[in-house]
């Protein structure tokens, strides 16, 4: 079997193992989701008959291999189906939501970057400087600060006491910049200490003193040279982190009150819409499957003799 080809089937193993394991969590919670779904739906007391009736509705009341196909069927050919709640398609709801979340996330992500290429290109130039020794410093500890206190942070200095920024809503760039940090400051973190890595491992591959001897420049051995063997890493983690980020900005914009997948994601929860929270679910997997291709993808054009072998 080839490369693409085993790629593809593991993607197809994840994401039906992430759709069968979903639906038995969902399938198995505690309590009744019918009355919850009632209770949602109509925001009064409800009778027993209208329970009945959800339940049957939802195909709560099916065996549950009855009930996961019923799901499943529709989901491969791309529709979500419909909210329980409301009865209104999911994927214009989830639409909605996706694009609200994706800025935040792709800020998080730029400010990573910019902060951790050069101050991991800083630390690679003297290893075991006060400068090297200070980057692993901040960066241990941006991995180790919970986001929702570097959040609350944020807000109590530069929205509480300086009033730079405004701590929760929409409406304006500014509104981007705490959570955005929020964000960035944890890829931050965890890209600074493997770019270092991959850079210091770069730096003392066994082929540079030949390529010096042989007249080599210095900027053409980093650039031609060590990068490319530095970007590996950094390319499966700048990946993963953008997949990460759009489920984490899910805490994220409940601190700064944001609406997109986090509001999304609990109020389908509160109210029990299984078929929503499946949706959303089924989304990360989908993201995830999609950005390790990609990311294999990538690994060619930078070195095509990846291409040659499993990657």
């Amino acid at each position: 079997m080839n490369g693409a080809a085993e790629l593809l089937l593991r993607s197809v193993v994840v994401l039906s193992g992430t759709a069968i394991l979903t639906f038995i969590l969902l399938w198995h919670a505690p309590g009744d989701p019918a009355l919850t779904i009632a209770v949602a739906r109509y925001d009064s007391v409800v009778s027993a008959d209208v329970v009945d009736r959800i339940r049957t509705e939802s195909g709560l009341d099916a065996g549950f291999w009855t009930a996961f196909s019923h799901w499943i069927t529709p989901l491969l050919s791309g529709d979500l189906g419909n909210s329980s709640v409301s009865g209104r398609p999911i994927w214009p709801e989830l639409r909605t939501a996706i694009l609200l979340t994706l800025p935040l996330a792709l800020m998080g992500l730029l400010i990573g970057l910019a902060l951790s290429i050069p101050l991991a290109i800083l630390a690679v130039r003297h290893p075991g400087g006060w400068i090297d020794r200070g980057a692993v410093a901040l960066a241990s500890l941006g991995a180790a600060m919970p986001a929702y206190w570097l959040a609350l942070l944020l807000i109590l200095a530069f929205a509480v006491k300086l009033l730079w920024f405004p701590a929760m809503g929409t409406g304006s760039a500014a509104h981007l910049v705490l959570p955005g940090l929020t964000l960035g400051l944890g890829v931050a973190a965890s890209l600074t200490r493997i770019l270092r890595s991959a850079l210091l491992e770069a730096k003392g591959a066994p082929f540079l003193p030949a390529l010096a001897r042989r007249g080599v420049g210095p900027r053409e051995r980093a650039f031609s040279h060590v990068a490319p063997h530095a970007a590996i890493p950094v390319l499966t983690v700048a990946g993963l982190e953008l997949a990460f980020l759009l489920e984490g900005a899910v805490m994220v914009e409940v601190i700064f009150a944001r609406p997109g997948l986090g509001g999304f994601l609990i109020h389908a929860i509160q109210a029990r819409d299984f078929p929503k929270v499946q949706a959303v679910v089924m989304l990360t997997a989908i993201l995830f499957v999609t950005v390790n291709l990609l990311t294999d993808l990538l690994y060619r054009l930078v070195d095509p003799r990846i291409g040659t072998r499993d990657a």
